[in-house]
């Protein structure tokens, strides 16, 4: 980092971050910039690209503590020896200290200030080391399937392309790191990483939760009613068959153990939901037949507990008012 960097640069305002900010603050700024400025969404515009570049460097020396320390001292060392206002009759500054105090004066002059400060990050005889490549952010989606299976991706970035392979399992949310992917470094540092935002594309059948699969899956009220083994849909594969019980109640839960998503430590297992489903545009035949179960368990009565706990003791299947 050269000295007009820790004079000219404020790295905190290029962010928009107070001074005081913490880590988290500084990263989430960044990751909002870098999204708006990021050159796949901005191609041609050279200054934007520039401008990608400062929030890049920017993020580079705040996001770690040892070099934003070191920033944090060369520029309240730079404000002391270079602060406000025009030299004095004698060459003093008024309201700061004199230059030459600060630096050894006798005349010695200011051609090596990026040697002094230069120091200050780690460089041996007032030079720095080569400063690896800053971080790249993108975003990808892929689809339900990709997401429990693994895939791989070609990526186009403003650094070239970049084939990945999405690891079997990742989340939607999820951030993916490839290492050496990113900016490249000065010569002789290493390039920075490449960070891909995962969204995963909602199925239209099944959903996720942790390592479980889940479904819901439509069953006909005899079946409800008597029991029944009924066949579910996995999502790779031959349908499993599940054993309900008589008596089954919407929303009740049912496991296809190891159907699920396969992780390191274990595979989940697919969750199944029924949900009873009635049927529509009954033929006289099976409305006669309704109508006789009906009056067979008229004496059942669904709402009769729900009743009980609230308080009303009334038939639930009575009007409780006469018009």
């Amino acid at each position: 980092m050269s000295a007009k960097d820790l004079y000219e640069k404020d790295y905190y305002k290029i962010l928009g971050v107070s001074k005081d900010a913490d880590a988290a603050a500084i990263k989430k700024a960044y990751r909002q910039l870098a999204k708006n400025l990021h050159p796949d969404t901005n191609q041609g515009d050279k200054a934007i690209e520039e401008k990608f570049k400062e929030v890049s460097e920017a993020y580079d020396v705040l996001s770690d503590s040892k070099s934003r320390a070191e920033y944090d001292d060369a520029r309240r060392m730079g404000a002391a020896g270079f602060g406000a206002g025009r030299r004095g009759p004698a060459g003093g500054r008024p309201g700061g200290p004199n230059v030459e105090d600060m630096f050894g004066g006798g005349g010695q002059g200011f051609g090596d200030l990026s040697d002094i400060f230069g120091g200050l990050f780690g460089g041996g005889g007032g030079r720095r080391g080569p400063r690896r490549g800053s971080d790249l952010e993108t975003s990808i989606k892929i689809s339900f399937d990709d997401s429990i299976f693994g895939a791989t991706k070609s990526l186009t970035l403003s650094t070239g392309n970049v084939s990945t392979r999405i690891p079997a399992g990742v989340k939607n949310g999820q951030q993916i790191r490839l290492r050496g992917k990113g900016q490249p470094g000065e010569p002789g540092a290493p390039a920075g990483d490449l960070l891909i935002n995962i969204a995963v594309v909602p199925h239209p059948v099944f959903g996720r939760d942790g390592d479980n699969l889940t479904v819901t899956v439509p069953v006909r009220f005899d079946e409800a009613v008597n029991g029944a083994d009924i066949k579910v849909p996995v999502l790779s594969g031959q349908p499993v068959t599940i054993r309900i019980p008589a008596g089954t109640k919407t929303g009740a839960k049912f496991r296809a153990r190891g159907k699920g998503v396969a992780a390191a430590h274990k595979t989940g297992d697919l969750i199944v939901t029924v949900d009873i489903a009635v049927p529509k545009d009954l033929s006289s035949a099976a409305l006669k037949a309704l109508a006789e179960f009906a009056a067979e368990t008229s004496d059942f009565d669904p709402r009769e507990e729900l009743m009980r706990k609230t308080g009303n003791t009334t038939d639930s299947r009575k009007s409780s008012t006469d018009e």
